[in-house]
C-alpha cells in the first residue's frame, strides 16, 4: 500500500512539474520533462569540438560565476552534435537535451547552436537557486524568419559600445535582425568617403528640442558632429554577425533628407540654404528626382552595400511631402515625360529607380509602407508601420512584408500610466498589448501568410536622450516581442508570461540594465457602473497590496485596501500604490476625474479611431478623464483623415445648458484643430435637430478647448460631430497628407 501511495505521489508531482513552465523567454515550441536533474558543477567541462565563437560567447556571459574546462567529448558535460542539413528545414532549429550526467545540443547550423546556448544560459541563470537544471528535452525553432528590433541614432546618437550592448540584448532573447536607422532630417550618421560633407555638416545641428513637442522649447546647445566611421560600422557588423544577427541599414529617401541637403543643397528642388532639423517631425524639403540626385544616392549606396552584407537595404520611403515636387518644373516635366499620374506616381518612379540599382548589386530593398504609393516596386519588401494594411496589400500581391504596426510595435510610446512615465512620443503600448499581437493578419489565407517575413519593434529617439533611457523603453517590452516573434505567445496566458518577465529582472539587475518597472505599478481602467463609472485597479502582484485614497493625499500602508472597483460618484482624485511587507513597491498613481452628465453613458462612434490611439475605444470620450495636452497616451482618441461623429445615450431625458470637448493642435506631428463642430439632439435616435455649430476661427480662438452654451436643452440623445481638418495644406509638415484629429472627453453641464 505504501509503495502504491509513493508511486501515485511521484506521478502527481511529475504532472504538476510538467504543468509549471520553466523561466524561459521566448518559450520553446516543445519541452518534454524527464525525471532527475543535472547538477551544475563549479567547473563545467566543455567538449573540445564545440563551435568556437559561439562557445566563447557562453564563457564570456558566465565568466564571473562559472568556470569552464575543455575536455574530450567522452568526458565532457556539454557536447554538440552537428546534424546533417535537410532541404526545407528551419536553419535556426535546435534540440537541447538535459540528463543527470550531460547536456547535449543538436543542430544543423551554428546559428541553431547559438540559439540553443541562449536557452541554456537562461537555464543556468535559473539553476543558481538550487544548483540544478531539470532533466528535459527541448525541440525548438522560431516561427518567423525576421525577428527584428530598430534603433534610431539620428534624433539622438549612441556610441559604438552602446550599439553593441543593444545587439547583445537582441541576442539574449533570440532576435536576429538589427535595423539601424542611420539618416534623417536631424542628422546623417554614417561616413560616406565620396561625400565628406555629409558628416562634416550633416552630422550636427545647432540645437535640439527639449520637453514635450507642444512646449516648442530648445536647449540652445550644438549637437554633434556625431557619426560612425566606416571602420566602426565594420566593427559593429562583425560583432552582430558573431551573434548571428543581421544588420539592416536604413538610408532615408526621398524624404527625411534635410541633413543631407544641408551638406549638398544642389540635390533639392529649391536653392536652400538648408540645415539639419532642430525640431522633430516632417519637413517639405526632400530629395529632388533629378539625375544628379540619383547619381549621389547610387554612390552612397555603393559604399553602404560594401559595409553591410545584409540581403535587404532599407530605403525609408515614408512621410515624403509632395509640396516641393508640385512647385518644381523639373518634377512636373518628369511626371509628364513618364506618363505618371501625379506626385505619388513620381514617388513610385523614384523608389523603382533606386530598387533597380540595388537589385543590380545583388541586393533587395525594403521600405516603410508608403512605398506602396503609386505602385510597389517589382521586388520590394514592405515594412508595415501605419497599421496592418500595408502588410496585407503587399502579401496579397506576393511581396514580402515585415509587420511593425505602431499600435503594437512602437517602443517610443508610453508603456505605463503617462503621468508616472518619462516624456514619450505618445500612444500607449504596454507589455500585455505587445504580447497580444499576432503578426499574421486574419485577412490573409495560408498561401498569402507565407509572405509575412516576421515582426519588428521600432525605437524612435526624439525623446530619448541617453542609453539608460533606451534600456528603459525596450525592457521588458523586448521580451514580449521576442515571444511573439518566436511564435509561442498566447495572450490567454499573459499572467504566466508576466511571472517569467519578473523572473528575468534578476538577470537585468546583474547587467545593470535600467528597465521599466511599470509592471509593478498600478494600472487603472474606467468601467461603466450603476449609471456612472467605477475605477478598476490592478497590478502584476497580489491586488490585496494596493492602497488608495480619494482625497488627493498620498497613500500609505494604512490607507484603504483595494478590494473592488471604486465607485466615482463625483469629481475627485484617486491616488493608489502597491505595498509589500509594509514597504512601498510602486510609483504612486494619480487619476483626476471630472464628472458630467455624460460620464459613463452609452456612446457610439460612426468611425473608429486609429489603432495607435484607440485605448478604451469610444468609452474614452465619456470616462470622466480630461486628456493631458502634453501626453498623447491613454486619454485621447486619434483619428487620421476621419471626422468624429459620436452619439451619447443619456438613458432618460436629461437637462443641460453647456457642451464641452477638447481637440489638440500639434502641426509638427500632423495634428490639427478641428475645422468645425455641430451639436445635435434627439429623443428617438433617428430624427436629430442641430442646436449649435462652431467654425474654424472660433475653435482656433479657443485653442481647441471648446465650451459651448447651447441654451436649456432636455433630451435623451446628444450627437457631437467634430470635423477633421482634412488634407494638410502646403507649408505645413505632412502637406498633402491626411490630418490627425485628437479628441478627449465630451461632457455636458
Amino acid at each position: 500500500m505504501t509503495r502504491v501511495f509513493l508511486a501515485l505521489l511521484l506521478i502527481i508531482s511529475n504532472i504538476m512539474y510538467a504543468q509549471k513552465k520553466l523561466n524561459l523567454i521566448p518559450y520553446p515550441q516543445n519541452i518534454e520533462t524527464h525525471n532527475g536533474s543535472f547538477t551544475v558543477p563549479e567547473v563545467l567541462k566543455l567538449s573540445n569540438d564545440l563551435p568556437q565563437k559561439e562557445t566563447e560567447y557562453l564563457k564570456k556571459r558566465f565568466s564571473t560565476v562559472l568556470k569552464f574546462q575543455d575536455a574530450k567529448k567522452a568526458d565532457a558535460q556539454l557536447i554538440y552534435t552537428r546534424l546533417p542539413e535537410k532541404s526545407g528545414e528551419n536553419k535556426e532549429s535546435y534540440i537541447l537535451t538535459v540528463t543527470p550526467k550531460q547536456i547535449q545540443i543538436q543542430s544543423s547550423t551554428q546559428k541553431g547552436y547559438f540559439l540553443a546556448l541562449q536557452t541554456l544560459i537562461q537555464l543556468l541563470e535559473e539553476s543558481k537557486t538550487n544548483g540544478k537544471i531539470p532533466a528535459m528535452k527541448i525541440e525548438d525553432q522560431p516561427k518567423f524568419a525576421w525577428r527584428g528590433m530598430h534603433l534610431d541614432v539620428c534624433r539622438h546618437f549612441f556610441t559604438v559600445d552602446e550599439v553593441k550592448q543593444y545587439i547583445d540584448y537582441l541576442a539574449m532573447y533570440k532576435l536576429n535582425t538589427f535595423h539601424w536607422h542611420l539618416t534623417d532630417d536631424q542628422g546623417w550618421r554614417i561616413e560616406i568617403k565620396k561625400y565628406p560633407k555629409l558628416t562634416e555638416i550633416g552630422s550636427k545641428r545647432k540645437e535640439s528640442m527639449i520637453g514635450a513637442y507642444v512646449d516648442n522649447t530648445f536647449d540652445g546647445k550644438p549637437y554633434g558632429p556625431y557619426f560612425y566611421t566606416q571602420e566602426q560600422i565594420k566593427d559593429v557588423v562583425k560583432y552582430a554577425q558573431e551573434r548571428h544577427i543581421t544588420v539592416v541599414p536604413e538610408i532615408e529617401m526621398p524624404g527625411h533628407a534635410l541633413a543631407a541637403l544641408s551638406a549638398y543643397p544642389e540635390l533639392a528642388c529649391t536653392k536652400g540654404p538648408f540645415e539639419s532639423a532642430t525640431k522633430w517631425g516632417v519637413f517639405d524639403d526632400v530629395f529632388c528626382p533629378k539625375d544628379e540626385t540619383f547619381k549621389f544616392l547610387e554612390n552612397v549606396l555603393d559604399e553602404v552595400i560594401q559595409l553591410f552584407p545584409s540581403q535587404y537595404i532599407h530605403i525609408g520611403g515614408d512621410e515624403c511631402p509632395k509640396t516641393r515636387w508640385k512647385e518644381c518644373a523639373h518634377c512636373q516635366d518628369l511626371i509628364k515625360k513618364n506618363n505618371l499620374k501625379d506626385e505619388h506616381g513620381l514617388q513610385s518612379y523614384f523608389i523603382q529607380r533606386i530598387e533597380k540599382y540595388i537589385n543590380s548589386k545583388g541586393r533587395k530593398i525594403i521600405g516603410w509602407d508608403e512605398i506602396l504609393e503609386g505602385g510597389l516596386a517589382p521586388n520590394a519588401a514592405v515594412m508595415s508601420w501605419t497599421g496592418v494594411n500595408g502588410g496585407i496589400e503587399a502579401a496579397k500581391s506576393k511581396h514580402f512584408a515585415v509587420m511593425t504596426p505602431g499600435a503594437f510595435c512602437y517602443f517610443d510610446h508610453y508603456q505605463g500610466d503617462p503621468q508616472s512615465e518619462p516624456n514619450a512620443f505618445g500612444g500607449f503600448t504596454p507589455l500585455d498589448k505587445i504580447y497580444s499581437y499576432n503578426p499574421i493578419p486574419e485577412e490573409l489565407n495560408a498561401e498569402q501568410a507565407k509572405y509575412i517575413l516576421g515582426v519588428q519593434a521600432n525605437l524612435w529617439t526624439e525623446y530619448i536622450l541617453d542609453f539608460k533611457h533606451v534600456q528603459y523603453m525596450i525592457f521588458p517590452r523586448l521580451m514580449a516581442l521576442s515571444e511573439v516573434a518566436w511564435g509561442t505567445s498566447d495572450s490567454k496566458n499573459y499572467k504566466e508570461f508576466e511571472g517569467r518577465v519578473i523572473n528575468q529582472f534578476k538577470v537585468l539587475d546583474k547587467m545593470n540594465v535600467n528597465y521599466a518597472k511599470s509592471i509593478y505599478n498600478i494600472s487603472g481602467k474606467v468601467i461603466p457602473a450603476n449609471d456612472g463609472i467605477a475605477y478598476e485597479l490592478s497590478t502584476s502582484q497580489n491586488s490585496s497590496g494596493i492602497r488608495y485614497t480619494l482625497d488627493g493625499s498620498v497613500p500609505t500602508i494604512n490607507s484603504k485596501t483595494y478590494q473592488n472597483p471604486i465607485a466615482i460618484p463625483n469629481s475627485l482624485t484617486v491616488k493608489s500604490a502597491y505595498f509589500e511587507d509594509g514597504q512601498l513597491k510602486s510609483a504612486v498613481s494619480s487619476q483626476q476625474f471630472t464628472i458630467s452628465k455624460t460620464t459613463g453613458r452609452t456612446i457610439t462612434l460612426e468611425q473608429q479611431p486609429s489603432e495607435n490611439y484607440s485605448f478604451g475605444g469610444a468609452f474614452t470620450l465619456v470616462d470622466g478623464i480630461i486628456g493631458n495636452v502634453r501626453q498623447l497616451g491613454k486619454t485621447w482618441l486619434g483619428f487620421q483623415g476621419k471626422d468624429v461623429s459620436s452619439t451619447i445615450d443619456f438613458g432618460t431625458k436629461t437637462t443641460f445648458t453647456e457642451v464641452y470637448f477638447n481637440t489638440l493642435e500639434n502641426k509638427g506631428s500632423w495634428i490639427h484643430l478641428a475645422k468645425s463642430a455641430q451639436i445635435y439632439i434627439s429623443d428617438d435616435n433617428k430624427n436629430f435637430t442641430k442646436i449649435k455649430e462652431i467654425g474654424k476661427e472660433e475653435i482656433q480662438k479657443a485653442k481647441g478647448k471648446i465650451l459651448l452654451n447651447v441654451g436649456k436643452q432636455n433630451t435623451k440623445y446628444l450627437k457631437v460631430v467634430i470635423e477633421n481638418a482634412g488634407i494638410i495644406p502646403a507649408g505645413n509638415p505632412g502637406a498633402d497628407s491626411k490630418a490627425w484629429l485628437f479628441v478627449d472627453e465630451i461632457g455636458v453641464n
